[in-house]
């Protein structure tokens, strides 16, 4: 086992290889070992050099819309007209207190993703 911090990108493809070919691992092995410390040091450097960021309110709402097969007539019965509707999927209004509550109630979206501006 010779496991050393990712620091390079060369050393971030050495990591994921050396991942792949231990993924079979059984835990409580060497090579289980060396698995779980690689995906610790993996998700590490990831986080550093790949973040993810959060989406704003409207591309979570398409999201969400998207997972539960809503169209934006759906939408419009959730949190107001459609013109209101249009307008927010549009950015040209921002969500209102009523319309987050409704949208964290009945599509599951967190309040701070909603409020993101």
């Amino acid at each position: 086992m010779n496991i050393k911090p990712i620091k390079t990108e060369a050393d971030y493809q050495q990591a994921l290889q050396r991942l792949e070919e231990t993924r079979e691992a059984k835990p409580n092995t060497v090579e289980g070992d060396e698995l779980e410390i690689l995906g610790i040091l993996i998700e590490h450097y990831e986080e550093e050099y790949f973040p993810i960021e959060m989406p704003d309110a409207v591309e979570a709402i398409k999201f969400r819309m998207d997972q539960m097969g809503l169209d934006q007539q759906d939408l419009s019965g959730i949190i107001g007209s459609k013109s209101r509707t249009s307008e927010i999927l549009n950015r040209n209004r921002p969500l209102s207190i009523r319309q987050i509550r409704v949208l964290q109630k009945e599509l599951n979206i967190p309040a701070h993703v909603l409020l993101k501006e």
